[in-house]
């Protein structure tokens, strides 16, 4: 009976500073509750899996419920130069219109059955590739870009600005 209760005093007491910790900055909650990046591999290994089978498309990343899907594409022979990344959905609807990939491709088809190539994606203002020996997705902004759709903040037509990323011009 005294273990049964010690075990009780000591779950609480790890439950208090677990919300303890927590509560202490909640400016940071959100991050400390989900992670701002997502690391993908190294940037050898990535590049040469998106030139054998196309961009990797990385399924709810972002969003409250992660409901939005990210598309991380490499071009040209220079592993640590050309990446980029696009929302899973055409550049001229919005979210509620997600693609899928046709296998082994760079091509996608939309909701209404059209086939898209990656660069009809809408673009992320927020979400950018960190490239270094690895490629990390910065996803830190993207909550944001969520928040804006869903409060009708962006163009009607689901376009976005061009990410900051290491895209060859």
């Amino acid at each position: 009976m005294l273990g049964g209760i010690a075990f009780f005093a000591l779950l609480g007491g790890v439950t208090w500073g677990i919300a303890a910790l927590l509560s202490g900055n909640p400016e940071r909650l959100e991050e400390r509750l989900a992670t701002p990046t997502f690391e993908v591999g190294s940037t050898e290994f990535v590049a040469g899996q998106i030139a054998d089978g196309g961009p990797l498309l990385f399924q709810g990343l972002v969003g409250d419920d992660a409901d939005r899907s990210i598309v991380l594409n490499h071009e040209g022979d220079d592993p640590g130069r050309g990446w980029s990344v696009r929302y899973a959905f055409p550049a001229d609807r919005d979210d509620t219109c997600p693609v899928s990939q046709v296998e082994g491709t760079a091509r996608f088809t939309d909701c209404d059955g059209r086939e898209l190539g990656y660069d009809d994606l809408a673009r992320p203002d927020r979400v950018r590739p960190l490239i270094s020996d690895v490629v990390v997705i910065d996803l830190r902004g993207a909550q944001q870009d969520a928040a804006q759709d869903a409060d009708g903040e962006t163009d009607p037509s689901g376009t976005t600005t061009p990410p900051t990323t290491s895209e060859a011009p």
